[in-house]
């Protein structure tokens, strides 16, 4: 399914409409389920790309455009507070990208995450999770493709349930170092990369499957540095990385 749905927005140009993921079938494993991704780290590409050539193709079909002003951005109006439960499984979405991105989970309720580990993708650092007032911001939920660079870059155009659904999509969340994710703030590919270089190639993949998913541009500067980053990766990617599939 998500192969033919990759291969669908690849035959579009840019000015029709491309199909898009259903929200939580597009990354690897079952949200909500412990350790479904492995041991914190599988396939450099999302679900989906089977090389960076398929990335490439993909960020072809990507409208380059200026950034649109931040004008009316704010996060809980426009796209929903977090988080929500858009698996019906009774788990909010935090607990399940936690649920999914960490080992040796523990959990109380049947969802809600207390403890685990997590091999971090953004600086290859290994972090013990531990839900706290003062711990579990050591532990944070990256929106690869950041909220207000969506709302700059075609997200005012969607509808309220469209940008609610591009906030809690499995492929566009990644648990992550906190004090590193902190430091990205609302960047993009031209303005930060995480530390490790070994995150990039999966990294610039999942935002490309993002963009090409809800409809957003890129600036020329995004653009033109995640082809560079893609440029370089292995057309067959057979290797593991940290940067969850």
């Amino acid at each position: 399914m998500i192969a033919a749905l990759i291969v669908g927005a690849l035959s579009l140009g840019e000015t029709e409409a491309q199909p898009y993921p259903t929200p939580g079938t597009v990354a690897s494993g079952t949200p909500g389920t412990p350790g479904a991704s492995g041991t914190g780290g599988t396939d450099a590409f999302p679900a989906g790309f089977e090389s960076a050539g398929n990335a490439r193709d993909l960020l072809a079909t990507i409208p380059v455009r200026g950034r649109a002003p931040g004008t009316g951005y704010d996060r809980v109006a426009r796209f929903g507070t977090a988080w929500f439960d858009v698996e019906k499984n009774g788990c909010d979405t935090r607990n399940d990208i936690l649920a999914r991105d960490l080992t040796e989970v523990t959990t109380r309720g049947g969802c809600r995450v207390m403890s685990g580990i997590l091999d971090d993708p953004y600086t290859g650092n290994r972090i013990t999770f531990e839900r706290g007032e003062k711990t579990s911001q050591a532990v944070q939920i990256d929106h690869v493709v950041a909220l207000k660079n969506a709302w700059q870059t075609g997200a005012q155009g969607l509808t309220d349930e469209r940008r609610r659904e591009l906030a809690n999509d499995p492929i566009n969340l990644l648990a992550v170092d906190g004090p590193t994710n902190t430091k990205k703030g609302d960047g993009d590919a031209a303005t930060w990369l995480p530390p490790s270089r070994a995150s990039w190639c999966g990294y610039v993949a999942r935002q490309v499957s993002v963009k090409a998913a809800y409809g957003l541009w890129m600036t020329q500067a995004e653009h033109d540095r995640i082809g560079e980053i893609l440029a370089s990766c292995p057309d067959q990617q057979a290797a593991r990385s940290p940067l969850v599939g």
